[in-house]
């Protein structure tokens, strides 16, 4: 993010200093220092830790057009208290000396018992994880959710904690399929051109690709409330591609093209779920998990 923050304060004067922390960090820092908080703006990954930060008061809404109109509804708060400013696509990966693009499908299908023993997936303790089974929950309702991890479970997968040593394993012959964020396969590839994982983008027949995003919102305390959101609005502007490339993350705008890397891997539709609910629904999800045995 340095580079997007060094070129916004080129192009607007506006000087920006920052420090970086884990999510949970980051929001306990702003709840003891409550209006004393020297920060303006909270940046964090996964719709679930925004959503949380917004509901404990740890962010204000604001009012902004640009916002509005460079940032679909789906990836926004309903309160405009946070906006999403990148996305990341979590979705299937295969080996294709092993697994044919034709014999995938959804995540759902994932639970088909043809996938015994094949698939590599990240743990329930991963927010990532949480948000797509959350997703499911906001999609089909617990009891068909429930379904669907049970046969995932029922499939034995191996779990791993680290999308980029889940890819390396399917590479090796560990596993056949695995669902990962999208730009962890992007760093490798760009590693390594002849990397052997490929992108399966699921649900294309119905409700589109799992979505989770980066993003930021005002701070309920701010001081610098006006240079705060010119600064959210360059980075959903000018700034996407600054904001976005350097994780090869996609654009939130959509009238931004995605880094060429990651552009060559096609179009596809996103789930237009809004990305709020993978918060509301994230306790469901864990214990839903819980309680299935999804380790």
């Amino acid at each position: 993010m340095e580079p997007a923050f060094a070129q916004f304060t080129k192009e607007t004067g506006i000087e920006v200093r920052f420090t970086f922390g884990k999510d949970t960090e980051l929001r306990e820092r702003l709840k003891a220092e409550g209006q004393y908080t020297p920060a303006d703006v909270l940046f964090t990954v996964d719709a679930g830790n925004l959503w949380l930060a917004a509901e404990e008061g740890l962010l204000q809404s604001i009012q902004s057009e640009v916002l509005e109109k460079n940032v679909p509804a789906h990836f926004r708060d309903p309160e405009n208290r946070w906006f999403a400013l990148s996305l990341r696509v979590r979705t299937i990966m295969y080996h294709p000396d092993r697994v044919k693009p034709e014999e995938l499908s959804t995540y759902e299908a994932l639970s088909d018992p043809k996938w015994k023993d094949r698939m590599c997936f990240r743990p329930s303790t991963k927010v990532y994880t949480q948000a797509l089974v959350a997703s499911l929950i906001a999609t089909h309702g617990e009891e068909k959710a429930r379904e669907v991890v049970e046969g995932w479970v029922a499939n034995n997968p191996t779990y791993i904690d680290s999308d980029t040593r889940i890819l390396e394993t399917v590479a090796a012959g560990g596993c056949d399929v695995a669902i990962v964020n999208h730009y962890y396969l992007a760093r490798l590839v760009n590693k390594d051109p002849d990397f052997p994982v490929k992108p399966f983008w699921a649900n294309q027949d119905d409700r589109g690709v799992h979505v989770n995003v980066s993003g930021g919102g005002v701070t309920t305390y701010a001081r610098n409330v006006e240079n705060a959101i010119r600064l959210l609005e360059w980075l959903s502007g000018p700034g996407q591609n600054m904001f976005a490339d350097g994780n090869f993350e996609y654009p939130v705008n959509p009238q931004v093209e995605p880094h060429p890397l990651i552009a060559a891997w096609g179009a596809f539709k996103t789930d237009t779920i809004p990305v709020g609910e993978f918060g509301r629904l994230q306790a469901a999800a864990i214990k839903l998990m819980d309680e299935v045995g999804y380790k």
